[in-house]
């Protein structure tokens, strides 16, 4: 019995893609339309999986029926053309010259604490939540409305989620670091306050997919809908989602 070697089943697995792409747009040519169809397979990374993706997916189903929609959620870098994904959303991506796409919603991280958790006025450390390692950095930095502060911390928790990370805070176990998305609920309630916001870099979500392919419907269609659920791709569009 003859037996493919790995080049050859990656040949057989990317061929096979075009192939069936190639029917789709034949299919849809014929049908004298180009209404989305067919299955469209999405990674997406965990946090915005867990606070949006569900009812988002739920939606998109119902608005198109013809299509077969598959969500993963992992955080790590897939390889589209390898494991057959059609769109990717990833946080900050770095630079890659075989994907194209657009960034659809920008997030900030804050530092929030339970009102009865006081801002350090001298050089105690702070109890607070990570996601992380323990041993992580002994300050941190964040900019208030008056100046741009550094308070000395002592990492108490640790996670591994930021849904994790946000419950622990609302118990006040300490303060956390935290996507202003996630707690903006608690904010508007009282139930906790900002300190600043931290000292990072801002939160981008990209919807990634692979510039040698032709843009299917069904991407298209996902796509657009990504723009019609974030028209101004602010953090409290996201917190909408966000079950409080």
């Amino acid at each position: 019995m003859l037996k493919l070697t790995e080049e050859g089943r990656a040949l057989h697995e990317r061929a096979g893609a075009l192939l069936t792409e190639l029917d789709e747009t034949a299919a849809a040519i014929a049908s004298g339309g180009d209404r989305p169809r067919g299955r469209l397979r999405i990674s997406a990374p965990l946090l915005f999986s867990q606070t949006a993706i569900g009812k988002l997916a739920a939606k998109f189903a119902l608005k198109y029926p013809e299509v077969s929609l598959e969500i993963t959620t992992e955080d790590r870098a897939v390889d589209m053309v390898e494991e057959g994904y059609d769109l990717v959303i990833r946080v900050n991506p770095d630079p890659d010259e075989s994907l194209v796409g657009r960034a659809f919603l920008r997030d900030q991280l804050i530092v929030v604490a339970k009102p009865d958790v006081f801002f350090p006025t001298d050089a105690s450390a702070v109890p607070v939540v990570v996601r992380g390692d323990l041993q992580g950095p002994k300050t941190w930095t964040m900019v208030t409305p008056s100046e741009q502060a550094t308070i000395q911390v002592k990492p108490v928790l640790s996670l591994s989620s930021m849904i994790m990370v946000r419950d622990a805070v609302r118990m006040g176990v300490g303060a956390g670091c935290l996507p202003q998305s996630l707690v903006s609920h608690d904010l508007a309630k009282g139930m906790l306050v900002k300190w600043g916001d931290a000292e990072a870099p801002e939160t981008v979500l990209w919807a990634l997919y692979p510039s040698r392919r032709l843009l299917s419907a069904r991407v298209s269609a996902f796509l657009d809908y990504l723009k019609e659920a974030f028209p101004n791709g602010t953090a409290e569009e996201l917190a909408f989602y966000v079950e409080t």
